[in-house]
């Protein structure tokens, strides 16, 4: 087997989550400050979800404070606590992208009424 794959492998997540484009996601995510350790959730919709392996990312977006913030995450960092959805969207692409564009009410993706 090839080296590079058998460390990717050894750096692979057991427990996977199970979420698409178009959710609502809430992420507790890792930080350091300094010397210290805290917790950050960060809530928003699942844009785009790219890549293979190890290398597997998305990104989520949300508005605050009336400006878009993007965030990609690598989907096996070891800094992702934990990931919860919360509202299962219904979206016909892969990559929201027009939702960077998009306003108010516009800016939603459709639910799924059985989640």
């Amino acid at each position: 087997m090839d080296i590079i794959k058998q460390i990717e492998q050894e750096q692979l997540r057991e427990n996977s989550f199970d979420f698409n484009v178009g959710d609502t996601v809430v992420l507790d995510y890792r930080i350091v400050e300094g010397g210290k350790e805290r917790v950050q959730k960060f809530e928003g919709t699942v844009i785009k979800i790219q890549g293979t392996g190890s290398r597997k990312t998305f990104t989520v977006r949300r508005v605050a404070y009336g400006t878009g913030i993007e965030r990609t995450f690598p989907i096996h960092s070891p800094r992702i606590e934990n990931l919860k959805v919360t509202r299962k969207g219904k979206a016909r692409r892969s990559k929201l992208y027009y939702l960077r564009d998009r306003v108010g009410k516009s800016a939603k993706v459709k639910e799924y009424k059985n989640f």
